[in-house]
């Protein structure tokens, strides 16, 4: 059984490119087939496999405007899983989609003929609500939501959940909250602490046990095409990245 997860936030920056990239190597690491998809025409994660956008002539705009079919755009990532990349294409995708029939289905109807070949897909979304970002939540069974503990990112996660919730009611009334998963944290800053424990008194169980550190080996990893397992395997971002991949499995014992 394929799981499709989108990892979503409204805000920039708060991690979601590394959750996506670390996430797929931890779990291509247990021997399952994971597929990673770059929704973000800034193309974070296609850099952040040591992939260059600027060479990308098809990736997942091509799948999005019906140029080509999933299986034809997917390629490997050099970490043990493949993916799909972005470009700076998907930033006029917003609007050569305006007119196109149930366009809100697009991605779910590219990944149907995929389900069967990975045991996992992770979609990195970008920061903001638009047409790409609501074909990934139709798409997905299920959404991580990386959240900064710092004020602001909180205002975020709020804005994500309304979201989530018009999906459910108009597009995809399967999709679930996997859960919020506390990124950047400095353990130093009492309002990273504050906000910390503020997120788990007023989510409860949504909270993963699991924070990620602010860790400077997490960005070196990804400046320099791999994933923090590769990059650093001991650091303190890989090992709260593959606790944290423990926990997501923890949620779905099958796949």
């Amino acid at each position: 059984m394929t799981r499709v997860v989108a990892i979503a936030s409204q805000k920039g920056g708060v991690g979601k490119t590394t959750t996506a990239i670390n996430v797929a190597a931890v779990l291509a690491q247990t021997k399952r087939k994971v597929l990673a998809i770059d929704l973000d025409s800034q193309a974070n994660l296609t850099c952040g496999v040591g992939l260059d956008p600027q060479q990308q002539s098809r990736g997942i705009y091509a799948v999005l405007l019906g140029l080509a079919t999933l299986d034809e755009v997917i390629q490997p990532s050099g970490a043990g899983f493949d993916v799909v990349c972005a470009n700076q294409n998907l930033t006029g995708a917003q609007v050569e989609l305006l007119n196109v029939t149930k366009r809100e289905y697009l991605l779910n109807n590219a990944l149907s003929a995929l389900r069967n070949t990975y045991n996992w897909v992770l979609l990195d979304c970008p920061p903001s609500l638009n047409i790409v970002t609501i074909n990934a939540l139709v798409a997905a069974d299920g959404v991580i939501v990386p959240t900064q503990t710092e004020f602001f990112a909180m205002q975020g996660l709020v804005d994500l959940l309304r979201t989530i919730g018009e999906i459910r009611r108009n597009f995809n009334p399967n999709l679930k909250l996997n859960g919020i998963l506390r990124t950047m944290h400095d353990t130093r800053n009492k309002l990273n602490r504050e906000v910390a424990s503020q997120l788990k008194e007023f989510m409860g169980e949504d909270v993963y046990r699991t924070i990620v550190p602010r860790n400077v080996r997490l960005a070196e990893a990804t400046s320099h095409g791999k994933s923090v397992l590769a990059y650093d395997k001991m650091c303190a971002g890989s090992l709260a990245y593959t606790a944290f991949t423990g926990e997501l499995l923890s949620q779905e014992p099958l796949t």
